[in-house]
């Protein structure tokens, strides 16, 4: 990880970074439901998924988001911090074995309602695909960034 100021007026609308793939595992499902209580049959019940239209078992929609979200965290701005994410949608499944990959894209900039000379948000359209090139999760993430001079 790398640490690199960068300021309100820094982003640009349009700009867009791609990860590298990560391969869904048992293990991650099995983890993920461990932490989270989340023990559903659709994620933990291969024989009762095999009668489903599904036919397999399916990965936390949680577990894919987190995920998704980590895998765009390879740098750090001491001028930024996540404020939240907006408009989630679990589009696909991503089952056992799927390879993920995500694209984020700046889409929006817009200054701080109460704080308008010192503090902005960037907008930044996550889009997760799987290895057919199928989108299975979008999300908007927001962050709460300063401006220079604030």
């Amino acid at each position: 990880m790398k640490t690199e100021d960068r300021w309100f007026e820094d982003y640009e609308i349009g700009e867009a970074r791609t990860t590298v793939g990560r391969t869904i595992t048992e293990a991650d499902i099995v983890l993920h439901a461990g932490q989270t209580g989340d023990f559903f049959p659709h994620h933990m019940d291969a024989e009762w998924m095999k009668t489903q239209p599904a036919g397999q078992r399916i990965a936390h929609g949680t577990l894919i988001l987190s995920v998704a979200v980590g895998m765009t965290a390879g740098d750090i701005n001491p001028q930024s911090m996540s404020y939240g994410y907006d408009k989630i949608r679990f589009i696909k499944p991503v089952f056992i074995g799927d390879t993920i990959t995500v694209r984020a894209e700046i889409t929006e900039k817009s200054d701080h309602k109460r704080m308008p000379q010192t503090h902005g948000y960037v907008h930044e359209l996550v889009t997760v695909t799987n290895q057919h090139g199928e989108t299975v999760l979008v999300l908007t993430h927001l962050y709460l960034v300063n401006k220079k001079g604030g």
